[in-house]
């Protein structure tokens, strides 16, 4: 049986906090109308406080400097050396062999492994300085550039994963090997939710551009129950499948249908103790609260015209990586507790200098304006944004180098990624690589580090936050990581 870690008071013997209160009178939909007549008697706090506060019950390890999450997963992987990692002496040897005292042996893909040579290939975008601290920034990210004293750049991330599928499952839930749950999930269950009106983990991905196929279980619960699973928000009239109530069926009717589904349920969470059951039960409550709070958090005809130009004009196209990224700030705003963006796209084997520009135009500005837009509304210092892919790029060219074209092949041994708000320590520049920007010279910070870290500006111990499952307690930092104190402010 999997057994949740619980430190709080159980109710009396054999009795959940579900059926006591069917037991007394206090049904869902008592406890719902109670809830809508006045937030504050008794029965909200009977039932947790009448909010979601995890399984630690709002008793946080460390001051938590992050409130929420907004993640914008980059997938595909990002080429370091054409956004942060300027790298001057790859263009002076643009077409030299990678050296054996830098490769040192060490593994390559099926994708370049067999090449005859190994050609440096130097960058065709400038960089130039930035912010107070003359910070490196490509020409390719010039509104980037502007909030570059707002972020906390890493340049030495590390991963053990060589290939797009493994290596996002590890950095969305700490192990190469899926089944494990999501990172949105890991907080969710610990920390709750915000907002009993939507769901505390949301998904947004830009459609249409299909390069790495993403899962849902790369924000799946995995052994949690699922209720801690994320939500996937899309574009159009129906922002979450099959929310809507069929035609013919009323409000009233489905509210009716659910009283007497979930009256079946805590008789069968009564007589079965499973997790699932109460799970299927807060699902089922969430779904109805949902078709009212998503439309109106989705609508986004009462943002201001400069909220709009700020983003840029994509923002007015649903479903586009600007829109998502406003759609993020006003889902921060509701309280939504960790917000993942996908952008696919980034897998430049070849033809990089063309994709990587099409990705930097489609994701540039928006990135810059949540940062901007989140800081004027006063929420960037409780919130922690994320900006990074699964791994690097490779320093030497995968197929043939030419005078304008050039690709790179997977690189796990270093890469950079960025975040901002939230506790982590603005304008600053983390670790080092090589003159080639191959490996790490100083200061790496691998995955289960930068999860560890990402927990510990949420208040939480990584070690110390964990599920009995199978007979082993989990955690998202699995068995490794640290908490990487030079990046907190």
């Amino acid at each position: 049986m999997n057994n949740q870690i619980c430190t709080g008071p159980l109710p009396a013997a054999g009795l959940s906090r579900r059926a006591f209160l069917n037991r007394f009178g206090l049904g869902l939909g008592g406890i719902a109308l109670a809830n809508m007549m006045s937030p504050t008697n008794v029965l909200a706090a009977l039932a947790n406080g009448g909010a979601d506060k995890g399984i630690l019950n709002g008793q946080f390890h460390f001051p938590p400097t992050a409130k929420r999450v907004i993640y914008l997963f980059m997938a595909g992987g990002p080429s370091q050396m054409e956004t942060f990692d300027y790298k001057p002496l790859l263009n002076q040897r643009n077409g030299e062999q990678l050296p054996d005292s830098v490769r040192q042996g060490q593994r390559l893909t099926g994708m370049s492994g067999n090449q005859s040579s190994l050609p440096l290939a130097g960058s065709q975008f400038g960089f130039k300085q930035y912010g107070k601290n003359g910070t490196w920034v490509s020409d390719l990210l010039p509104h980037t550039a502007k909030v570059v004293d707002d972020l906390c750049i890493v340049r030495s991330m590390f991963t053990e994963a060589i290939n797009h599928d493994p290596a996002i499952t590890f950095f969305q839930t700490g192990s190469q090997l899926s089944g494990r749950p999501s990172i949105g999930s890991w907080i969710h269950y610990g920390l709750g939710s915000d907002n009993e009106n939507l769901p505390a983990f949301v998904v947004l991905i830009t459609p249409g551009k299909v390069d790495q196929p993403l899962y849902a279980r790369l924000w799946g619960s995995g052994f949690l129950p699922s209720q801690h699973q994320g939500v996937q928000f899309r574009s159009g009239k129906e922002p979450v499948l099959y929310l809507n109530n069929p035609d013919g069926v009323t409000s009233q009717s489905r509210r009716s249908l659910l009283d007497r589904v979930n009256e079946l349920n805590s008789h069968a969470a009564e007589k079965l103790g499973d997790a699932e059951v109460d799970a299927r039960i807060a699902q089922y409550e969430m779904s109805y609260r949902m078709q009212t709070s998503v439309p109106d958090v989705m609508d986004m005809s009462n943002e201001k015209p400069e909220t709009f130009e700020l983003y840029g004009p994509d923002s007015r196209k649903p479903g586009t990586f600007a829109a998502n990224c406003l759609q993020a700030r006003r889902l921060a705003e509701k309280g939504v507790k960790f917000i993942q963006l996908y952008h696919q796209g980034w897998d430049q084997h070849g033809d990089l200098p063309k994709g990587i520009s099409i990705q930097c135009r489609e994701t540039d500005q928006a990135s810059a304006a949540l940062i901007m837009d989140l800081k004027q509304r006063g929420l960037l210092d409780d919130t922690l944004v994320v900006w990074g892919g699964e791994f690097g790029r490779t320093a030497y060219s995968q197929g043939k180098l030419t005078k304008d074209n050039y690709g790179r092949d997977h690189h796990p041994r270093c890469f950079s990624l960025w975040m901002a708000g939230g506790g982590v320590k603005p304008g600053y520049v983390h670790g080092e690589t090589d003159d080639f920007g191959y490996n790490i010279t100083k200061d790496g910070v691998h995955v289960h580090d930068f999860q560890a870290t990402m927990l510990r500006l949420m208040g939480v111990d990584h070690e110390r936050l964990t599920y009995l499952f199978q007979g082993r307690r989990f955690r998202l930092t699995d068995v490794h990581g640290k908490v990487v104190q030079a990046l907190l402010a």
